[in-house]
C-alpha cells in the first residue's frame, strides 16, 4: 500500500499562471510605449509602460517563495523563463514571416508589428537573463530572510528581497542591451529611476502581498519555511 502524500497545493497553479501572464505581457507589450510625467521636483520623468506592471511578478514571486518555499517558486520562475524564450522565438518568427499580399492592411501592419514586438537580439537577451538572475536573486533572499526573522516583519522580506531582486535586474538588463550605445550617465540615471520605481511599486503593493499571503496561508493550510533547502537554481525538484 503505497504512503499517504499531503494533498496537493490548491492555488499554487493559478499563481504560476498569473506569474508568466504578467511576465509575458510587461515584457513584450509594455517595452512599445514610452511614458512621460512631468512631476514637481523631478521634471520631465519618462519609463517604458513595462515597468509599471513588471514588479507585480515579483509580487507573485514573493507570495510563491513565501507560502510554498523556494522550491516551488523555483519552478515558476522556469516556468517563466521558458516562456519568455518561447514568447521571443514566436515573435521573431511571426516577424520575418512573408505578409500577405491579398489584402493591403497586412503590409501596412508589417511596420507596426517589428517595431512593437521586433525587439533587437541583445534586447530580448538582456530581458531573459535580467529576469532569470532577479528573479532567483529576489526568492532566494526572501527564503533565507523568513528563516533569519523566524517569520516575522514580512515586510523586512517583501522589499528587502525586492531592492536585491530589482536591483540585480536592472544592473543586469541595461548593460547588456544598451552599452555601446548610450553613455555611462544615461544609462546609470535610467538604472536607478526603473530601480527606485520598482522598489516603491513593492512598497506600495504590501499591504495587498500581507492580505494575499495570510489568505493563501489559511486556505492551503501551508507556511512553508526554507530549512535545509537545496538552492541549486537549476534544480527542479519540490
Amino acid at each position: 500500500m503505497l504512503p499517504d502524500r499531503p494533498p496537493a497545493p490548491r492555488y499554487y497553479d493559478l499563481l504560476m499562471a498569473g506569474f508568466v501572464t504578467v511576465l509575458i505581457c510587461s515584457n513584450f507589450i509594455g517595452p512599445g510605449k514610452v511614458v512621460g510625467f512631468d512631476l514637481p521636483g523631478l521634471g520631465h520623468v519618462q519609463f517604458g509602460a513595462g515597468n509599471i506592471f513588471f514588479p507585480i511578478s515579483y509580487i507573485f514571486g514573493d507570495v510563491l517563495t513565501e507560502v510554498y518555499g523556494y522550491a516551488r517558486a523555483r519552478r515558476v520562475i522556469w516556468a517563466g523563463f521558458a516562456a519568455m524564450v518561447f514568447a521571443a522565438l514566436m515573435a521573431n518568427v511571426v516577424i520575418a514571416l512573408p505578409p500577405s499580399t491579398a489584402e493591403s492592411f497586412n503590409q501596412e501592419f508589417q511596420p507596426a508589428l517589428e517595431r512593437v514586438f521586433g525587439h533587437s537580439g541583445r534586447i530580448v537577451l538582456g530581458s531573459i537573463a535580467a529576469f532569470w538572475i532577479g528573479d532567483f536573486a529576489n526568492s532566494y533572499v526572501m527564503a533565507r530572510l523568513k528563516v533569519l526573522t523566524g517569520g516575522r516583519w514580512l515586510w523586512t522580506r517583501t522589499i528587502g528581497s525586492t531592492i536585491v531582486g530589482q536591483g540585480v535586474d536592472s544592473f543586469v538588463f541595461y548593460p547588456l542591451a544598451f552599452a555601446g550605445q548610450w553613455s555611462g550617465e544615461t544609462m546609470l540615471a535610467v538604472i536607478v529611476t526603473n530601480w527606485t520605481m520598482k522598489v516603491g511599486v513593492e512598497v506600495v503593493m504590501t499591504p495587498a502581498t500581507y492580505w494575499a499571503c495570510n489568505r493563501l496561508k489559511r486556505a492551503e493550510g501551508l507556511d512553508h519555511f526554507d530549512r535545509g533547502t537545496d538552492f541549486n537554481p537549476f534544480s527542479l525538484r519540490t
